[in-house]
């Protein structure tokens, strides 16, 4: 595991749990999220890890309009230990302890082209009897894989697309 996602578990686990304790999971998602991409641009990262920059002005950086007042705390505790780089990953446990919590999985189809919704809908179904839980797609296109479809949902990969079967096929071959 590496370091920032050591670092930023116990810190997702909070923000998750002062959400959900006070019932705005779905704000606080919003306001990490956008927290996270003013921290990951470099030209923000350079003002936030300036050593003259205060803890308050940080957090006025990254706060969302709107934000309640715990979640201003979180960032300004993060801010005062050194972790505001950590909010990226911070923001990415968050949705999956939150997607884990709504019994959602989240999977991303990537197809060598637009698949029809038919198909999708096909995809989503097999998806949720297979994890017994709610599915949300995101879809991608990767002209790459020549035909087929690469779905990824969690800790599984089903790689359906031509372009992995004539690698299996290849491998088989050689060995």
């Amino acid at each position: 595991m590496s370091q920032p996602l050591t670092l930023a578990r116990p810190y997702a686990r909070a923000a998750f749990a002062l959400s959900r304790d006070a019932g705005r999971a779905a704000d606080w998602s919003k306001a990490l999220a956008f927290a996270a991409r003013v921290a990951a641009d470099p030209q923000a990262q350079a003002v936030l890890g300036h050593p003259l920059l205060s803890s308050a002005d940080a957090v006025g950086l990254l706060v969302i309009d709107g934000a309640d007042e715990a979640f201003v705390r979180f960032l300004g505790l993060l801010a005062d230990n050194r972790r505001l780089p950590l909010l990226p990953e911070i923001s990415g446990l968050f949705e999956e302890l939150r997607a884990e919590a709504d019994r959602v999985v989240k999977a991303r189809v990537t197809a060598a082209a637009e698949l029809p919704a038919a198909e999708l809908e096909s995809i989503k179904a097999a998806l949720k009897k297979r994890f017994g839980r709610d599915v949300e797609i995101e879809t991608a296109i990767d002209a790459s894989l020549i035909g087929g479809a690469v779905i990824d949902a969690g800790d599984v990969v089903i790689d359906g697309s031509l372009k992995g079967k004539l690698s299996r096929l290849q491998s088989a071959l050689a060995g």
